[in-house]
């Protein structure tokens, strides 16, 4: 017998049972996101290497360790994407979206890390991103925050998830507070664990998001970033609060909150939960005003955030906030009993789409017995199951029974089963 194959490690098949949650989430954000005017955009999976390089930073983790990397027939050097917001922009660059535009953006899909994978962490993962362009006032930055606190608001988590502020204040307010991290830290570099040490040579502003006790306990006395802000980076992380204390979103400055990515300025933000130990952050973001630049095209204002899917379905799950709803998908379930009566329940249900097109009707096909099929009716998570018999089907009439409620049992005419239904049932 020959080896079974199995899926790649970190790489998970989403079963038929798992996707109404996937699509109660999804269906939710996209409704979130119609509201607020935002259209979609779809990018490839696929990029040319030095557009992580160029956006991500070489000397960062994602593009040492983790980018799936190799070269194509052409000898051309591509990846899997790690992350949205560089495609995003390659996208809208190339197809002359941004210059004197505004752009409100939205994508969804696979992105891949080659990381150890672990619960609420794989090397195929899939992100919902929102990108704006074009805007650099603070109000932008505000709708997108808000935008995210209605979420959890429509998925009920807004109880659960916490939201940590932060800015990084202008380019040269940075590279001035980089300066004054790293010696401050170089001349503790032994007190500092393993990684931060090499951080403090390639990514020093990482040193700050590290989660190595020792290393937190001597940051208390480090300098700190608002110091050295600019007056146009404090206007602007004000202006964003007074919008977000006018809103009533509560939320915790965190001066040591810096993102994991070269592109961030000013606005950074997270929403964390404590719901699910150690991968807390189910969405993440802030403004990128450098990047569109950086790879090439003219200077343009840019915020946006991702949210990782699979950690928000695990964190309704691990809360039972999945309405019952949605994971019963079928409404109807047609158990033909008896010689021609599958030709009969196919035109029912055809019949029952038509009159009711939000009614969900599954027909049950390849024989069986009727006890039989009324387990799989059962089974099936049907709130009513449509029983055609011989008797039924010489009458022109369908039986009709409550699987789940009080309504028993009925009989009533083929013609009047839908409207019966409806009015009895749902």
């Amino acid at each position: 017998m020959a080896k079974k194959i199995q899926a790649i490690r970190g790489m998970n098949d989403i079963l038929p049972e798992q996707s109404p949650v996937w699509q109660y989430l999804e269906g939710t954000v996209k409704e979130l996101l119609a509201s607020y005017g935002y259209d979609e955009i779809r990018m490839p999976i696929v990029e040319q290497t030095a557009l992580f390089k160029r956006s991500i930073g070489e000397v960062t983790d994602i593009v040492e360790k983790e980018m799936y990397t190799f070269d194509d027939r052409n000898g051309d050097s591509l990846t899997l994407r790690p992350e949205g917001t560089a495609s995003c922009v390659r996208a809208c660059e190339e197809h002359g979206l941004l210059y004197n535009q505004t752009q409100r953006l939205w994508y969804t899909g696979p992105m891949f890390r080659h990381e150890r994978p672990q619960k609420g962490r794989y090397r195929q993962f899939y992100q919902i991103g929102v990108e704006t362009f074009g805007m650099p006032t603070a109000d932008i930055d505000a709708e997108v925050i808000l935008m995210t606190a209605r979420l959890w608001k429509m998925l009920g988590l807004t109880d659960q998830v916490t939201l940590q502020l932060n800015t990084l204040g202008s380019n040269e307010a940075r590279a001035q507070y980089r300066d004054a991290l790293v010696e401050f830290l170089g001349a503790r570099k032994d007190q500092l664990d393993e990684d931060s040490q090499r951080r403090l040579d390639t990514n020093p502003l990482r040193v700050l998001d590290s989660k190595d006790p020792a290393t937190q306990a001597l940051l208390a006395d480090a300098p700190q970033l608002h110091e050295y802000l600019d007056d146009e980076s404090r206007e602007h992380f004000d202006l964003l609060r007074s919008i977000l204390d006018a809103a009533g979103v509560q939320y915790e400055i965190n001066q040591r909150l810096v993102r994991g990515l070269d592109y961030y300025c000013k606005t950074v933000f997270e929403w964390v939960t404590d719901k699910l130990g150690a991968q807390g952050t189910v969405c993440a973001g802030g403004r990128y005003d450098g990047l569109v630049e950086q790879l090439g095209g003219k200077p343009t204002p840019a915020v946006g955030f991702a949210m990782g899917v699979e950690r928000l379905i695990l964190l309704l799950e691990t809360l039972e906030l999945i309405p019952q709803e949605v994971l019963n998908t079928l409404d109807v379930y047609i158990c033909p009993v008896g010689e021609g009566s599958a030709r009969a329940a196919l035109l029912l249900a055809d019949q029952l789409r038509d009159e009711h097109s939000w009614l969900r009707v599954q027909t049950h096909c390849g024989g069986g017995s009727f006890k039989s099929q009324m387990k799989k009716a059962d089974k099936s998570g049907a709130r009513i199951a449509l029983l055609l018999g011989e008797d039924e089907i010489n009458n022109g009439t369908v039986t009709i029974k409550d699987l789940r409620g009080e309504a028993g049992q009925e009989t009533v005419a083929v013609s009047d089963a839908g409207d019966w239904i409806a009015r009895e049932i749902f």
